[in-house]
C-alpha cells in the first residue's frame, strides 16, 4: 500500500485533491489506520483516479463524474455525454481560436500605427450594381459577430442562386447598416453581383446604389485580420479633410480556398468635411 503522499507522487494530483476526493466520495483510501488516522491506497485505485480526473477535465460536475464511475450511468448515456462534452470544447476552442486572431489583428493595427502606406488609397465613385442578397442581423460590428452571421449567408445564397439558374456575374458585396432595432446591432448584407430581373422571395435581388465618392483600399488577406486596413483607410480619410458618411463595403476580388490569399477591396462612402 501507498501513504497518501506517495499515492499523490503516483497520480500525479495533491494530497489535498486526494482528501476532497475522500470526502466527497470520490476515492476513498482502501485503509484508515484507525490509531494514526492516515490513509492508505493501492496500486489499483490508480485507474478509479485517473478516471475521475479524465472525465472532471471534461468539465463534468462531481456529482456526474461520481454516478459514471460507479456505473450508475449507462453506456449509451454516457457515450451520449461525451458528445455533447465534445461538441462545447469544440464550439470553446473555435471561439478561442477566433478570438486569438482578433487579438493578433489588434495588435497588428497598434505595430503598424503611423507606419501602414496611405498612397495606396484611392477615391473614386463606383457604379450601381444588381446583386442578389440575403440578409440578417449580427450582435456588433465586431468581426467575432460578423463572421459567423456573414459566412454562413453567402452559403445559402449562393445554394439558392444554384437551384435558381443565377449564375454570378461579378464579385461578392458585403455591405453593412444599422440594424433597426438599435442597441449598436447590424444589419448584415451578403451579396453577390448578378444579372437577373429585380425580385423579392427566397433571396431579394436589387439595384445597389451608387456611391458618389469613396475612399477605397485593397486590403490582403482574411478578413479576419482587416484590421490594420481598415484603420488605414480611416486615418486617411481623416488626415485628408473627408467624413465617411457609411459603413465601408466589401468587394471580394479574389476568394480562393485559402483565405489567406484573398483580396478584398473595401470602399467607403466619403464626402468632404
Amino acid at each position: 500500500m501507498f501513504t497518501i503522499g506517495d499515492f499523490a507522487r503516483h497520480g500525479r494530483v495533491s494530497v489535498r485533491m486526494l482528501r476532497h476526493y475522500d470526502a466527497t466520495g470520490l476515492l476513498h483510501p482502501a485503509h484508515v489506520d484507525p490509531a494514526s488516522g492516515y490513509r492508505y491506497y493501492t496500486a489499483a485505485q490508480l485507474a478509479r483516479l485517473n478516471r475521475v480526473i479524465a472525465l472532471k477535465d471534461l468539465g463534468f460536475t462531481l456529482q456526474q463524474v461520481h454516478d459514471i464511475v460507479d456505473e450508475k450511468v449507462g453506456a449509451e448515456e454516457l457515450r451520449g455525454m461525451l458528445r455533447l462534452r465534445r461538441a462545447e470544447l469544440e464550439t470553446a476552442m473555435a471561439a478561442a481560436s477566433a478570438r486569438l486572431v482578433q487579438v493578433e489583428a489588434r495588435l497588428r493595427a497598434i505595430e503598424s500605427e503611423g507606419h501602414m502606406p496611405t498612397n495606396d488609397v484611392v477615391i473614386k465613385s463606383v457604379p450601381s450594381v444588381r446583386v442578389a442578397e440575403l440578409t440578417a442581423t449580427a450582435q456588433s460590428f465586431e468581426p467575432e459577430d460578423i463572421g459567423p452571421v456573414i459566412g454562413p449567408l453567402y452559403a445559402e445564397l449562393f445554394q439558392l442562386l444554384g437551384s435558381a439558374g443565377i449564375i454570378p456575374t461579378g464579385p461578392g458585396v458585403a455591405y453593412y447598416e444599422d440594424a433597426p432595432e438599435g442597441g449598436g446591432r447590424i444589419r448584415v448584407h451578403a451579396a453577390v453581383q448578378v444579372s437577373a430581373p429585380l425580385q423579392d422571395g427566397a433571396f431579394r435581388v436589387l439595384d445597389l446604389p451608387s456611391l458618389d465618392q469613396a475612399a477605397t483600399i485593397v486590403h490582403h488577406g482574411s478578413m479576419d485580420t482587416v484590421l490594420p486596413t481598415a484603420q488605414t483607410l480611416a486615418r486617411w480619410i481623416d488626415a485628408n479633410g473627408y467624413r465617411s458618411t457609411g459603413y465601408p463595403r466589401e468587394i471580394n476580388l479574389e476568394c480562393p480556398e485559402n483565405h489567406d490569399d484573398w483580396v478584398t477591396e473595401l470602399q467607403a462612402p466619403v464626402t468632404r468635411g
